[in-house]
């Protein structure tokens, strides 16, 4: 693990010996087996274009409403730590948990201005059997359909997050439902134009999207590694065995998340791309859209009745 105090007895760690991993299925072996180039690869994937700047501020801004409490916040599957800083509250202790030991020491090279300030702990595990105490942790994650990756143990996987949280603590999770949606409306308009109406009044734009409805992108051929695929419904009633109740369910990008020269355009008025992330959160939380999510996001916590 080779990062400041992961291997002394801390308040929500509880390491097992080396060698513990559970032997990985076909698809984790694939985590397992990451090299330097394609960790950096991941750790770029919401850099460098308008596209993926969205995709990221869409899920920033979901982690920022729903910080869960401190001390302790736990980063299941998370890889070199992308988005690490932002799981729980800015006070709390971080414990990122991932397969790659390539991803964990890339996790310890600070990704933004002051992380170097947030206290890491890098713990090699398995996400369905994580080496932590249960009930100790105010915030856990499950993004970048960690779920999905887990296969048919995700529920497995699930409950096992659901036991490390505190009685107050959030569980926020990331899956695929299917291939995707866009916006008609949008579709049709030449990019400059799109920036104008993303920018004009809210209901009118919101009514003219909901009035020509939205298109289901193509489905991607399978590979040998395909991810499950977790329809809404699915993970609600998983949820809810594990006593969990959703509090919020956001549609990542259904307006304009696969349209890169429009997005583009947007990005570049500032007035706009506010608007854009407004309007896509408003459209993304229509349960409508969930249906065919290329991705959605779930923050959960026990009832406090």
């Amino acid at each position: 693990m080779g990062t400041q105090g992961a291997r002394q007895t801390k308040p929500g760690l509880r390491l097992r010996a080396q060698g513990a991993l559970r032997k990985a299925p076909e698809a984790r072996a694939r985590f397992l087996g990451l090299d330097a180039y394609r960790v950096g690869r991941e750790r770029a994937r919401y850099e460098g274009t308008p596209q993926r700047e969205l995709f990221r501020a869409l899920r920033a801004r979901f982690l920022a409403r729903h910080p869960g409490t401190a001390p302790w916040a736990a980063d299941l599957g998370s890889g070199p730590g992308r988005f690490s800083d932002e799981v729980g509250p800015p006070e709390a202790a971080k414990v990122l948990l991932d397969l790659s030991q390539v991803a964990l020491l890339a996790a310890a090279d600070p990704g933004s201005p002051g992380s170097n300030l947030i206290v890491r702990h890098r713990v090699r595990g398995d996400a369905a059997r994580p080496p932590l105490r249960g009930a100790r942790f105010g915030c856990v994650a499950l993004l970048g359909n960690v779920l999905g990756f887990s296969g048919g143990g995700w529920r497995t996987t699930l409950s096992a997050a659901a036991e490390l949280l505190s009685p107050s603590g959030v569980l926020l999770l990331e899956a695929v439902a299917g291939p995707g949606e866009r916006s008609r409306y949008l579709h049709r308009l030449p990019a400059g134009a799109v920036a104008r109406a993303v920018r004009g009044p809210a209901r009118w734009v919101q009514g003219r999207i909901g009035s020509e409805g939205f298109a289901r992108l193509p489905a991607r051929a399978a590979t040998r590694s395909e991810f499950v695929r977790i329809p809404r419904p699915e993970l609600g009633e998983a949820l809810a065995r594990v006593g969990l109740v959703p509090q919020e369910c956001l549609a990542v990008a259904p307006a304009l998340g696969s349209e890169i020269e429009r997005i583009q355009a947007v990005a570049r008025d500032p007035a706009a791309w506010d608007r854009l992330l407004a309007l896509e959160e408003t459209l993304g939380r229509d349960p409508a859209r969930w249906e065919h999510a290329a991705a959605y996001l779930v923050a959960a916590s026990r009832p406090t009745d």
